[in-house]
């Protein structure tokens, strides 16, 4: 009697146990975004933009690794509106990525509640408006993970903790823009550089954007939201130590200035021990005939004096941009919120079972200009890619596998033919992969791989061969999410594919990639379990063939 006793204690306290796992959850943070258009002038010409609750750019999501973020998203726009958020992993979840292959629009005078968590990351990103060319409006700003209490991060805590959204920008509204690109044109060159919405003229006229006390040091964390052009970025008089770049932490060696390439972003520390008074922050841009800079005054608190209008130069070319890729190693030693705290994952010793290459081009297409990857351009159709998998209908809305591993000759020539498609490649789920990206043009690319970290282990000029691995970097490479090609270069990038879901890989020049220079990786898991992919949201927007039939069988454990 007493065993029994015992043994149904024994599983009472167990099932407790086990509900007390299974019910507790991470902390939840909340906003509410109005999205609205509003008329300012960041470049002293009227212009309409995006803001979000009145702001331009939006407002900061500031959480912690493992945080459940939830933003209702009310579009007061006369068009459908997507977020995507660069650079978070979406884990499980490519419901929330915020894309057209991915999610139905929310239409206008509705509201959507996008929910995701920031899973095992901390780390420097940034969101904005994914849709008919709405990030030219505005509509971006900051997302910042910061580690655990009980986590340590390998600098001493900073005073404070800032956030640059800095990049180029055009006077144009989008609508006008959207209308070049439609109609076969390019967008032209940018008319500013815009430092959080705003563009200094180093005239001392400025109200300081930041503060330091002096002997204080401070965490500037920089993002390339530009839409054509890498941008140059220096404090004046300072030197910074770089300690984070897209969510992994770094070797910490000084920099007197730091190329970042569109879409990348980076932290570093700046320390005020220099004489107390005004200095810039300067951003201009980089490998272009005519440089465009915007600067940000920072005061020191005790301060007398204004800032030099003497300005540190940028350096010139791409050889000095590639060499300072070179230099950058990832912190192995670090704790941090990774599949391997202890710096055990040897990417370096897996087998590489998929290599797949990847040429950008520009051409025609019905005699209108568009960019293509391996001589196909995407298109967007009218049901999202993911929906159309999900719910079974996949066969009728595209076809996978339409640019092969190799691209052809065909695809790489000079004015070849582009094909106008759905651009989705089948990857096998837990693959450990190769991705070379091959850049036979003359400007810089840059490239942004949505629901994954990648190991960026080697930018060099020329032409790719499986004799250039013996110049990868296949142990301290930093992971990440975007990588820069310079021109007549390549680029290569290691990864296992072991996030279920529809994946955008996509050119972050925002012309290039409204013109069709992406696509998407489907990574399906064989077990349709709960373990590897969430099920649609019940509350998911659905649209195309896909908005009156019935949902599927949902996943289970």
């Amino acid at each position: 009697m007493g065993s029994k006793i015992l043994s149904t204690v024994a599983v009472f306290l167990f099932c407790l146990s086990t509900s007390l796992i299974v019910n507790a959850e991470d902390p939840y943070l909340f906003y509410e975004w109005n999205v609205s258009y509003g008329t300012i002038a960041p470049l002293g010409v009227p212009q309409q933009v995006i803001l979000i609750n009145g702001e331009f750019p939006g407002p900061r999501i500031n959480g912690t690794s493992n945080n459940n973020v939830n933003v209702n998203v009310f579009n007061n726009l006369d068009e459908p509106l997507l977020f995507t958020w660069n650079g978070v992993q979406q884990r499980k979840n490519s419901w929330q990525e915020g894309l057209l292959g991915t999610s139905c629009p929310i239409p206008p005078g509705t509201n959507h509640t996008f929910r995701f968590q920031v899973k095992d990351q901390i780390g420097s990103y940034y969101y904005y408006p994914s849709t008919a060319l709405h990030r030219a409006a505005g509509g971006y700003g900051p997302l910042t993970v910061v580690s655990r209490d009980l986590i340590p991060v390998p600098f001493d805590a900073p005073e404070a903790d800032y956030t640059i959204m800095a990049g180029d920008w055009y006077s144009k509204s989008h609508v006008a823009l959207r209308k070049l690109l439609d109609s076969g044109r390019t967008l032209g060159r940018p008319d500013g550089v815009l430092i959080n919405g705003k563009s200094g003229k180093a005239d001392g006229k400025d109200e300081p954007m930041f503060t330091m006390i002096p002997g204080k040091t401070y965490r500037y964390r920089v993002c390339n939201v530009g839409m054509k052009n890498s941008l140059n970025f220096r404090f004046q008089g300072h030197t910074m130590k770089l300690v984070e770049m897209e969510g992994s932490h770094t070797m910490q060696y000084l920099y007197d200035s730091l190329d970042l390439h569109l879409g990348q972003c980076a932290s570093v520390l700046v320390t005020a021990d220099k004489e107390p008074k005004d200095y810039y922050f300067v951003a201009s841009t980089r490998f272009t005939k005519q440089i465009l800079s915007a600067t940000a005054t920072i005061r020191y608190t005790t301060g007398k004096g204004p800032a030099s209008p003497e300005l540190p130069p940028a350096p010139v070319g791409w050889a000095w941009s590639l060499n300072q890729f070179r230099s950058f190693r990832w912190n192995l030693t670090a704790s941090a919120a990774r599949p391997n705290p202890q710096g055990s994952y040897h990417y370096g010793q897996i087998n590489i079972t998929r290599t797949i290459r990847i040429v950008n081009s520009a051409g025609e297409a019905d005699g209108k200009l568009r960019y293509a990857i391996n001589g196909v351009s995407h298109v967007d159709p009218e049901t999202p890619l993911k929906l159309a998998e999900y719910f079974g209908v996949a066969d009728k809305v595209f076809k996978y596998n339409i640019i092969q591993d190799e691209p052809s000759a065909d695809a790489t020539a000079k004015n070849h033919a582009i094909t106008l498609a759905p651009n989705v490649v089948n990857a096998t789920f837990r693959n450990f992969i190769e991705i070379i990206l091959e850049n036979h043009e003359k400007t810089v690319q840059s490239w942004h791989l949505d629901g994954y970290s990648f190991f960026a282990v080697a930018i060099e000029p020329g032409t790719w061969t499986p004799e250039r691995r013996k110049v990868y970097n296949l142990l301290d490479a930093i992971s990440r999410n975007t990588i820069q090609v310079y021109p007549k270069s390549w680029a290569a990038i290691m990864l296992t594919m072991d996030n279920a879901g529809m994946w955008n890989l996509r050119s972050t020049l925002l012309e290039r990639q409204y013109l069709g220079q992406q696509l998407y990786f489907s990574v399906l898991s064989p077990n349709y379990s709960l373990r590897d992919e969430y099920n649609v949201p019940d509350d998911a927007l659905l649209c195309g063939i896909v908005k009156d039939m019935p949902k599927p069988k949902p996943y289970s454990v």
